[in-house]
C-alpha cells in the first residue's frame, strides 16, 4: 500500500440516539469488527488512521469526553470495538463532510497523504458528503464496501453507486481489493 494513503473512519464514535439509529446500529454492528480488524492490517504497513467524527453538539469537549458521553446511548458496543489509539489522529466536526470546518485537508497536507480510504456510517450521508468533497479535491478514494454502514441497505448501496459511477472511487471490499493495485494510476 502506497505510504500517501490514509485511513479515514468517519463518525464510529456515536450515541446513535436519533430517529433511525436502531436501524444504523443494526447495520453497523456486523461490519465493526471487519473495520477493526482492517485498521489493525493498514496500522502494521504504516498508515496512518483519522477519526473524523461529529461533535454531537458538544462543542466545548475533548475526544475523550465525547466518547465517554456517546458510551451512554446505544452505539457503545460500537465505539468499545473500534475505539481510537493513542497514535491515531481524531477531528472533530460540525456537519456531514469530514472536511467541512475541520482542519482536515491541513492534516492531509502535512502527512503528504493524497490516497483516502474512507469507512464508517452512515455511508449515504457523511462518508458520500466526505467523498464528495475529497473528490473535488482531487483525492483519489477508496470506499470498502464492507466497512461502511447506513440505516437503509439499500440507501447504503446507492450511496456507493454515487461514489463510484461520479466520484470515479474504488468500492471493492476489503478483503477482495488487492490493496497495492487500488491507487496504482
Amino acid at each position: 500500500m502506497k505510504q500517501d494513503t490514509a485511513l479515514i473512519i468517519i463518525d464510529m464514535i456515536n450515541k446513535m440516539d436519533f430517529d433511525g439509529g436502531e436501524y444504523l446500529l443494526e447495520h453497523t454492528l456486523p461490519m465493526t469488527e471487519r473495520l477493526h480488524s482492517f485498521k489493525k492490517e493498514l496500522k502494521e504497513e504504516g498508515l496512518p488512521v483519522i477519526y473524523v467524527n461529529d461533535n454531537f453538539e458538544l462543542w466545548q469537549d475533548n475526544v475523550s469526553d465525547l466518547i465517554d458521553e456517546c458510551k451512554k446511548g446505544r452505539g457503545e458496543p460500537v465505539i468499545e470495538q473500534i475505539l481510537p489509539d493513542e497514535d491515531d489522529y481524531f477531528i472533530i466536526k460540525p456537519k456531514h463532510s469530514g472536511f467541512f470546518g475541520t482542519q482536515l485537508s491541513i492534516l492531509l497536507e502535512h502527512l503528504e497523504v493524497r490516497n483516502l480510504i474512507l469507512t464508517g456510517i452512515a455511508g449515504d450521508i457523511c462518508v458520500l458528503f466526505t467523498a464528495n468533497d475529497a473528490y473535488m479535491r482531487e483525492y483519489d478514494i477508496w470506499v470498502p464496501e464492507d466497512c461502511v454502514a447506513s440505516e437503509q441497505e439499500d440507501d447504503n448501496e446507492n450511496a456507493l453507486k454515487i461514489i463510484r459511477r461520479s466520484l470515479f472511487a474504488e468500492t471493492g471490499k476489503s478483503t477482495e481489493v488487492d490493496r497495492n493495485e487500488v491507487f496504482s494510476h
